[in-house]
């Protein structure tokens, strides 16, 4: 039984403090047009998903020109993209093939946007789902709000139930976080074999160990408000197969701080402004489903 939200006043300093909009959860001019958006969690995810296209999962074919859309960082463009297509309210669903062409990522910071705009505290957390295919754990952004208790983890991106579990309250064995799996791993409970089935795909390069290694950074990135695509790669992140030589004590650190749920927002923030950890130090895109590779960026923060 979810226990109803409290207003934002009597939750303390602590998840408080993730009310605030980040520079990219910043919906700008857009910002009245959230007022049509329920403050209800759930409502939040049904009226996101109706919104975004994810460019794989939805079956349908973008040009090149749509595809751009996959490398929209801030809400207020993400918003100006739906609009520009559509005037009607947030409210409205569009038909599919009129969506914004997204991902994970799209959904969950449009739902954490909505969310921080009616005052509930709201973040997204990177890890891995085991429920979107056989198999395998596909990495995977979901949304965490605060209803008062506890932090509760929903995936917008899919209905209130998906292969039988219940998405709006995610169990804490369908989706692991970037750090726990790491941890995991370090500690032998996840072997060399296993740790390949933690990816963006089976059929893909972009899987095992350096690929969950890099998703600690994400996840860091994103509770400290710096939410990145996820094609991002920056400072400390590796872009080839772990090897001996390499030194994992700075991202051990990293995982640790992250396990913690009740970690305030300043630790996170102050961890961000050490050497190799900051995406707005140098980032760029190393290959984006949009085509784009190599692309050097500036991120907002």
């Amino acid at each position: 039984r979810r226990v109803p939200l409290r207003p934002v006043s009597t939750l303390g300093s602590g998840p408080a403090a993730w009310v605030a909009h980040s520079p990219i959860t910043d919906p700008g001019r857009h910002a009245p047009l959230l007022d049509a958006v329920p403050a209800d969690p759930s409502e939040v995810c049904r009226v996101v998903a109706g919104h975004v296209s994810h460019y794989v999962a939805s079956g349908l074919s973008f040009s090149r020109e749509r595809r751009a859309e996959l490398d929209l960082r801030g809400v207020e463009d993400m918003l100006g993209a739906i609009l520009a297509r559509d005037p009607a309210p947030l409210d409205v669903p569009r038909a599919p093939e009129q969506r914004l062409v997204g991902c994970c990522r799209d959904l969950t910071v449009l739902a954490v946007a909505a969310l921080r705009h009616h005052g509930v505290p709201a973040r997204s957390r990177v890890g891995f789902a085991g429920y979107l295919g056989e198999g395998f754990w596909y990495d995977h952004v979901v949304l965490e709000h605060f209803d008062g208790v506890r932090w509760v983890r929903a995936d917008p991106q899919l209905p209130p139930v998906h292969a039988g579990l219940d998405m709006r309250d995610l169990d804490p064995g369908a989706f692991r976080t970037a750090a726990q799996v790491w941890l995991d791993h370090r500690a032998g409970r996840i072997d060399e074999e296993q740790i390949l089935d933690f990816g963006a795909g089976p059929e893909l390069p972009f899987a095992g160990a350096y690929y969950v290694r890099n998703y600690v950074l994400l996840e860091l990135a994103h509770l400290a408000g710096v939410e990145t695509l996820l094609w991002d790669t920056w400072g400390a992140m590796l872009t080839r197969p772990l090897r001996r030589s390499d030194d994992h004590g700075l991202v051990d650190r990293v995982a640790e701080v992250l396990l913690d749920p009740d970690v305030p927002l300043d630790v996170l923030r102050e961890l961000l402004t050490e050497p190799g950890l900051d995406p707005r130090r140098g980032a760029r895109i190393l290959v984006s489903p949009s085509g784009v590779v190599g692309q050097e960026v500036q991120i907002p923060g």
